[in-house]
């Protein structure tokens, strides 16, 4: 046929087959109607054109030439049309997003759509590609993040839209990619954030009320929102200009804490509302949370499940915006850990019962670096036991399990999405859905027993479903997918050091004090106010640190001479450093949860002048809860309590002149840059250890490879650390997380909570911090640390992680992947592979009663020396098994 002549002339003709359409549309007399009609023909996101100037290279006039003696000039618009739907080019065009009350349409047709959440300045602009296009091989349509105001406005009217905050690269990186993306404007956000977003510049502005119906705080939060749109729109980011976003959002759960603002709320809402409509973006607007979202705001669910959520209009789809794949980790906390089988359970669970939009939160979380972190005492890492874990590596057998899910999903996307839905309740938590269209059928089996499995008959047809899973079948006869069945490998990240040859086993360090005596030791500070200011009014969020200073002067009349004196410190801040007449009395820190303690600590005071010098320590600021920002932060009274006997004796001294300093002297001079000017006074011979308020500094060449960096900062109290300037974020592995509560087993059955399965009991709650590739140079490389409290940097390391092993029990019928995740890394060994009735799991693998006799010898054969391999997982790929009629299985267990 001459279409097939065609087809491989051109292939031959030019290798890029976008410059085709290009030179076409150029030789015709009419290209502006070409234009017209794609667009008329609804192109779709993951289909698009590109129109380019006048061909210059004698390939296209080649081909012109070809397709024209082929087809002739008459049909080439045919061809050409025809060729926009098979090629993928740089443009797009506008997208009509709309709903009705079964799903989101996507130019009139409605979709199953997955979704996952990766915050850009959780990672790095290098890394974004990669961790986009792993969400696109697990099966995910879409993108969903927040917008951080506090990150791009740090002070009123100066923004920040540089490296790891540039919005619209990240934007246009998922573009690039060909999915679409979610845009929670917010702006405040919540997500762990410091302040939920906000930043602390506006609690400070006079007579403002944030997250209410304010004049102030509205007019600042809709600057910020419009700067935001109509970058995007300059851009033509949103679907209906061409590009990615097809749904945004404002506010974020406020409907949680509404009702604490009363009236004021409720108005705040609907300006909300109103607000949005205005911006006409031409695609729908989103409210987390919002049972009673104004229209047409579409109110969505956010949880651990949310299978049983009804939205608040029948004209709108039922959508999840966050599920909620592990959970954060906090300092003095244990890892929290959410299985494979019950987040594919919680998935499928939502689309039996209606849902057609879903999200993961987080499906990348990463890395909260500098301050962003806020709880108080959220760690570093934001791992959230996401299917992407920390540093961008698969999290297996998560990832895995969930692509298969959406998978199978998606190929019942006209189904779910139009079909009429009946179920039937069997007794004793098991149900049957059945999606029917057309008489083309789908259908789940569900079992909500978290201990029972059940044996169902169902349609003619018998099924197992083990307990706390779902199965899907597809055609409503087979089932092809079970969440209660893993059929994906687990990996197992191991650490190398990857030292280059000419590296020192140990670090060289030098060192130099947090140098205090001769400022605020000695009352010295920027600012003087009568009485003691909150904490975010006199530091305005810009250090963690900040230092309240005082004089006491005593007289020999005075009463509480010759009395035994302790200092007596209220505060809700979260670290107490205390000084008096320049020697450090004591410290105290808050424990998780409950920050506001009393300091009190016995002193000596001097007949005169003496000097107290507190210094506060926030560890990132509260970020929920109704009116958190009303919160007081800091110290809020100081109390001389003098004792003689019976007698006490207080002398308040809250109201006297307290001079102030934002930050550390170290901060003040950039100590932690490779560029500061003050690059002289480290002091190379003997370095302290267990010393607070110290300055290290060490040199370092960038470990070998290209797998993910970290350090480990075992041995150190408290502090923050630079990479290069670059702040990798507070560390504090002294804080021990509690020594009971973890199973040496998981039990995915039964509902999730974040104190289910946990492990790292009694370890420290962060041990590793990641140290971005890009964050690192080709030569020489500078580690700056600060440690507050006290600790040893010897020993302090840098490693890298890559897959050590994996292990996989694959259900006979399946089909295992098995990988070592990582170019240019091959399997090296198969440590046990057996097909039959293994037992055990990983390294407890174990012989069952019976194998294939040639089961290990295939696997090594297909897999030794690749990067990857698929293995068929039947009698007719590993040979007879000799177990009778029983489902077998394959246990293997691989080295990369």
């Amino acid at each position: 046929m001459k279409t097939s002549i065609l087809g491989n002339s051109i292939s031959q003709k030019l290798e890029n087959g976008d410059h085709i359409a290009n030179s076409i549309s150029r030789k015709l007399e009419n290209g502006d109607h070409i234009a017209n009609t794609i667009e008329a023909g609804a192109v779709r996101q993951d289909c698009h054109v590109d129109i380019l100037p006048t061909p210059k290279t004698s390939r296209e006039t080649e081909i012109i030439f070809l397709v024209e003696q082929t087809m002739g000039s008459s049909n080439i618009v045919f061809f050409l049309l025809g060729l926009v739907f098979l090629c993928s080019c740089s443009q797009s065009y506008a997208v009509e997003v709309t709903y009705d009350g079964r799903a989101i349409k996507i130019d009139g047709e409605r979709r199953v759509l997955l979704s996952g959440s990766i915050h850009y300045p959780r990672s790095t602009s290098e890394m974004w590609p990669d961790l986009i296009q792993k969400a696109k091989d697990g099966g995910l349509d879409a993108i969903e993040t927040y917008v951080f105001w506090n990150a791009h406005e740090p002070s009123r009217r100066e923004y920040d839209f540089s490296g790891n905050l540039d919005l619209i690269r990240f934007l246009k990186t998922i573009q690039e990619a060909g999915l679409y993306a979610v845009l929670r404007i917010g702006p405040y956000v919540c997500a762990e954030w410091d302040y939920g977003g906000f930043p602390v510049w506006l609690h400070n502005m006079p007579g403002i009320a944030l997250r209410t119906d304010n004049e102030i705080y509205k007019n600042e939060m809709q600057n910020f929102t419009t700067l935001i749109v109509d970058m995007v729109r300059k851009e033509k980011l949103f679907a209906s200009q061409g590009g990615p976003i097809i749904l945004a959002q404002l506010e974020n759960e406020y409907g949680n804490f509404i009702s604490a603002y009363g009236d004021a709320g409720k108005s705040y809402l609907n300006w909300c509302s109103n607000l949005a409509q205005s911006y006409d973006i031409g695609i729908p607007w989103i409210m987390c949370q919002q049972a009673d979202a104004p229209a047409p705001m579409i109110n969505t669910c956010n949880g651990w499940y949310c299978d049983s959520f009804t939205p608040n209009n029948p004209n709108v789809p039922k959508m999840w915006t966050e599920n909620w794949t592990g959970w954060f980790k906090h300092w003095g906390g244990k890892d929290p850990h959410r299985t494979a089988e019950d987040l594919a359970l919680s998935v499928a669970r939502f689309f039996q019962y209606g849902g057609t939009f879903q999200n993961y939160y987080m499906y990348h979380g990463g890395t909260n670096f500098g301050r962003s972190s806020g709880g108080p005492y959220i760690t570093t890492s934001y791992d959230y036991d996401a299917p992407l874990d920390e540093f961008g590596n698969l999290n297996q057998p998560k990832w895995g399990h969930l692509k298969q899910l959406h998978l199978h999903l998606k190929s019942m996307e006209k189904s779910l999405t139009s079909g009429d839905i009946s179920s039937t309740d069997l007794g004793n938590s098991v149900t049957a859905t059945k999606y029917d269209l057309n008489g083309t059928a789908c259908c789940f089996l569900g079992n909500a027993n978290s201990s029972t499995d059940a044996t169902i008959t169902f349609q003619g047809n018998q099924y197992a479903v083990p307990a706390w899973s779902v199965s899907i079948l597809p055609d409503c006869k087979n089932e092809v997918y079970n969440t209660a069945k893993v059929n994906t490998q687990t990996t197992v990240i191991v650490k190398k050091s990857n030292k280059a040859e000419e590296e020192p086993s140990a670090l060289n360090w030098v060192w130099r004090p947090e140098n205090n005596k001769d400022t605020t030791l000695q009352g010295l500070g920027s600012n003087i106010a009568e009485g003691i200011l909150e904490q975010k009014a006199a530091s305005n969020d810009t250090s963690d640190y900040l230092w309240y200073m005082t004089s006491v002067d005593l007289e020999e009349n005075d009463p509480i001479v010759n009395q035994d004196l302790m200092l007596r410190v209220n505060t809700t801040g979260h670290v107490l450093h205390a000084y008096v007449n320049g020697k450090h009395v004591g410290s105290q820190l808050a424990k998780y949860g409950s920050y506001n303690f009393v300091f009190e600590q016995n002193i000596t005071l001097n007949i005169g002048s003496n000097q107290v010098s507190l210094l506060s320590a926030t560890v990132g600021l509260r970020n929920y809860g109704a009116m958190y920002d009303q919160v007081y932060d800091g110290i809020s009274s100081v109390e001389i309590v003098g004792t003689k006997g019976d007698e006490i004796l207080i002398k308040d001294i809250s109201s006297h002149n307290w001079t102030y300093k934002v930050g550390l002297n170290g901060e003040e001079k950039q100590l932690y840059s490779i560029d500061s000017s003050h690059a002289s006074g480290w002091h190379a011979s003997y370095l302290p250890i267990q010393r607070m308020m110290t300055w290290y500094k060490t040199t370092f060449k960038a470990p070998l490879g290209k797998d993910p960096v970290v350090v480990d900062l075992q041995g150190l109290g408290k502090g923050n650390a630079w990479v290069n300037g670059r702040s990798i974020g507070r560390y504090w592995p002294s804080y021990l997380a509690d020594d009971a509560g973890c199973n040496a087993t998981c039990d995915y059955r039964g509902a999730y909570t974040d104190s289910k399965c946990v492990s790292n009991c009694g370890g420290p709650s962060q041990r590793w911090y990641h140290v971005p590739r890009s964050f690192l140079r080709e030569d020489e490389n500078t580690l700056v640390l600060f440690e507050e409290i006290g600790g040893n940097p010897f020993y302090v390391n840098f490693e890298t992680l890559a897959v050590g092993t994996a292990y996989a029990n694959a259900i006979e019928g399946s089909t295992l992947e098995l990988s070592c995740h990582s170019v240019g890394r091959t399997i090296s060994a198969v440590n046990f592979a057996s097909f039959g009735d293994p037992q055990g799991t990983g390294s407890s693998f174990k012989k069952g009663n019976c194998e294939s006799d040639s089961a290990l010898s295939f696997i090594e054969q297909a897999c030794l020396g690749q990067e990857s391999c698929s293995i068929d997982v039947s009698e007719k790929t590993l040979g007879w098994s000799k177990c009778g009629d029983i489902t077998k299985k394959l246990a293997v267990e691989i080295v990369c």
